[in-house]
């Protein structure tokens, strides 16, 4: 008795498994197949169903990759204007930079300093003393000497600490 009460329970549970197991293959596409193979009502029923299954299959398809490439343009787009968005806000933070730069620069040179670097510079102050043996030469041009007073003036160079 519990055999049979067993069997009974199994061959319940089975349809059930084989039931969802077609309505996740499927879903609704072999409800629809049906619904047209009886509308239809063709020659051969069981090579109709099968092209139109196909057909659906194909369909589905092509409108899952459509789903996915809209997808991603999105994600893209959404990316594209988080990028923009962020070089917006890098390019106002580097202006501020800027002021803030410009601001501490006007801070530190104070108008007298200002003046004081436009006053014509009095000639004391360019007077220098010339070094030990370039006096009668002039800085801006370059002297030639012969090789041999250029040796001797060496020596003496050298030999006077």
């Amino acid at each position: 008795m519990l055999r049979g009460l067993a069997v009974s329970r199994l061959r319940t549970l089975v349809p059930r498994m084989e039931t969802e197991y077609l309505k996740k293959c499927f879903g609704n596409s072999l409800s629809q197949a049906l619904a047209e193979v009886a509308k239809v009502r063709p020659s051969d029923p069981i090579e109709y169903l099968a092209h139109w299954l196909y057909h659906y299959r194909k369909i589905a398809l092509a409108n899952e990759k459509n789903m996915r490439e809209q997808i991603q343009l999105m994600e893209e787009y959404e990316n594209s204007l988080k990028e923009k968005e962020m070089a917006a806000m890098l390019k106002q933070e580097e202006l501020q930079i800027q002021q803030k730069c410009e601001e501490c620069h006007k801070k530190v040179i104070s108008p007298a300093f200002n003046q004081e670097l436009t006053e014509p510079f009095e000639e004391e102050a360019l007077e220098q003393e010339p070094l030990p043996g370039t006096a009668s030469r002039i800085p801006a041009v370059p002297q030639q000497f012969p090789p041999s007073e250029l040796a001797e003036e060496i020596e003496q160079n050298l030999e006077s600490p």
